[in-house]
């Protein structure tokens, strides 16, 4: 059944024996989504409150310092300098829709946790981890559709448009994540599946396993209204096995065998390539070195100096990136964020102000934190289109 509508968005009840789940839409960047789920907690009708929020999201909204404690040389050796950078986007963006009417983002999770605190009732978080989700996205994703991706993060940075509250709360038609890719998400099913579809038979699984272990629950459940009716759903359906759902959801299904095979079967392609050209004349063969060398090395190079990254780094990207892309278990991007973070050792206020400073394009060159994630991102990207332009490079010459 439906609970009544209070002021704010929309409300949805499912009745169990002896407990029940109300979930209640909000917009994560909306005063009255703030109100709305402060009224309810304040209505002592609820003993659990169950929020939109995976435990890094969790551990944002209770220590909003955290970033600040970033350690910044293990993100760019665990390989995690491309996740880290597109959740600050993520963020950018959301941030930059709130800085309009002086509202933090994700104000009512934060409110949701604050109040169950303080009035000390069970606080369950719902939803997937976010960096799940984004791989997931990834590899659901054809590999030609990606740059479409990233596309779609860089506008939420560049855009300047402004939007009037009353648009704000239009949001709750949707996701906060859906609406940063836009209109891909609304016409891609690739990405509605992992980014709506997925956390809302997550989350309907998380509240399985709430009712299970605490069947007389009265779970009020916060969550952004482009989840709800999805929710509500799988719900009334009845999730039979919430533990062996939540499993299969946070898996990160692996590459295809031959993906994995690409990179090695380019360096393969390209080192034939120079022993062809070397066996014609040794005059082919320099050409053929010169060319990996001049492309592959340009172009990341080229990246690290869009990125704002010091001369040395820039000359550090021409050197390695021929190096590195004969090597794929290490990328041109390791070695230039790596040299950029010892030439622009990120100060203490880099740390404090990399979520405000992210919310603009200009704030990510100058942030030394920020700066040497893009260093890393747009050298890598680089080295890569470089490989493939010199490769066809190579085998040009030896077709003529």
């Amino acid at each position: 059944m439906n609970a009544p509508q209070s002021a704010g968005g929309p409300v949805e009840r499912i009745e169990r024996d002896g407990g029940s789940v109300t979930l209640v839409g909000t917009a994560h960047v909306s005063r009255a989504s703030v109100a709305q789920v402060r009224a309810l907690i304040d209505s002592a009708e609820y003993d659990v409150v169950a929020v939109e929020l995976c435990p890094s999201r969790y551990r944002a909204v209770v220590d909003p310092d955290a970033l600040a404690r970033l350690d910044l040389f293990q993100v760019i050796r665990q390989g995690k300098a491309a996740m880290v950078a597109a959740s600050l986007a993520l963020g950018a963006y959301q941030q930059r829709l709130a800085e309009q009417f002086g509202i933090r983002p994700g104000e009512e999770l934060r409110v949701a946790v604050e109040e169950a605190r303080r009035r000390g009732l069970a606080l369950e978080l719902i939803d997937r981890e976010v960096g799940v989700t984004l791989k997931r996205v990834y590899r659901n994703v054809p590999w030609w559709r990606r740059f479409a991706l990233a596309s779609g993060l860089v506008a939420s940075l560049v855009s300047r448009e402004t939007v009037t509250e009353e648009e704000i709360e239009r949001l709750k038609e949707g996701d906060i994540l859906e609406t940063t890719f836009g209109q891909f998400a609304d016409q891609e099913r690739e990405l509605f599946e992992p980014l709506i579809a997925e956390r809302d038979r997550y989350m309907a699984a998380r509240l399985e396993q709430v009712l299970r272990q605490r069947p007389d629950a009265r779970i009020l459940a916060v969550v952004g209204a482009g989840h709800l009716k999805g929710i509500a759903r799988h719900l009334r359906q009845g999730v039979r096995d919430p533990e062996g759902v939540i499993q299969y959801l946070d898996r990160v299904p692996p590459p295809a065998r031959w993906v994995r095979w690409i990179p090695w079967l380019v360096v393969a392609a390209v080192l034939g390539g120079f022993a062809a050209g070397w066996m014609r004349s040794p005059a082919l063969g320099w050409a053929m070195v010169g060319d990996w060398v001049l492309i592959n090395g340009t172009l990341s190079a080229l990246g690290a100096l869009v990125a704002g990254a010091h001369p040395l780094t820039v000359l550090t990207a021409f050197v390695a990136a021929p190096i590195t892309s004969l090597n794929p278990t290490i990328g041109a991007g390791m070695v230039t964020a790596a040299v950029e973070v010892m030439l622009r050792r990120p100060r203490v206020e880099d740390f404090h102000r990399l979520r405000e400073d992210t919310t603009r394009l200009a704030g990510w060159r100058r942030n030394r934190v920020a700066r040497t994630l893009l260093v890393f991102l747009l050298s890598t990207l680089g080295s890569a289109v470089g490989t493939y332009v010199a490769g066809f490079r190579i085998f040009g010459r030896l077709a003529g």
